[in-house]
């Protein structure tokens, strides 16, 4: 039982550290990138799609993305999306697509974003925490069921929580090389 508890525990925690890696890559740097662009949705066809379903997007340049509809009908939807996203950033239309200059960032911008990676990094320990109190509640029913003895109750508990430190370790070096990044002139 504890094994099998263990392995479920680590996989979750792994997914929160992935889901918070996935989290800073929406933050911008200053540096064009697509994962810029992974949390734009866009009203298409009178529904909701994600943008990378509906258009592929490239790096032309280290200051530019370049967005192409597979359907170009529904270029204005997309310059729309676009604009309505948290980024900042204004959309060219051209025959090719629509285009986005990443402009250079202030350094009150710069400030601005480490605070959205401690926000978003701070929601990843918390279910970090929150898988720990699941691993915790598993085993406090195995000790009250008496699947468990005191000793090993302690024991696992130990071990929950070497699960979780290593996992808050793992977004903390995340939050350290994003913040980095983003105050990086």
């Amino acid at each position: 039982m504890l094994p099998q508890l263990f392995k479920q525990l680590e996989d979750r925690m792994k997914k929160a550290v992935e889901t918070t890696r996935g989290e800073f890559s929406a933050v911008r740097t200053g540096r064009a990138s697509i994962g810029l662009l992974d949390h734009v949705v866009v009203e298409a066809y009178g529904t909701e799609m994600p943008l990378r379903h509906l258009a592929s997007v490239s790096v032309p340049d280290s200051r530019s993305l370049l967005v192409q509809p597979h359907d170009k009908s529904i270029l204005g939807d997309v310059r729309k999306a676009i604009e309505k996203s948290d980024l900042g950033i204004s959309p060219q239309v051209d025959a090719g697509g629509v285009r986005l200059a990443i402009p250079p960032l202030t350094e009150e911008r710069r400030k601005d974003l480490v605070k959205v990676v401690h926000k978003r990094a701070e929601e990843g320990r918390v279910a970090v925490r929150n898988i720990r109190r699941d691993g915790h509640d598993a085993l406090k029913t195995a000790l009250k069921d008496s699947t468990i003895t005191e000793d090993d109750n302690r024991r696992a508990m130990e071990q929950v929580q070497k699960l979780t430190d290593k996992a808050i370790g793992d977004i903390d070096a995340l939050v350290g090389s994003k913040e980095k990044e983003i105050l990086e002139v």
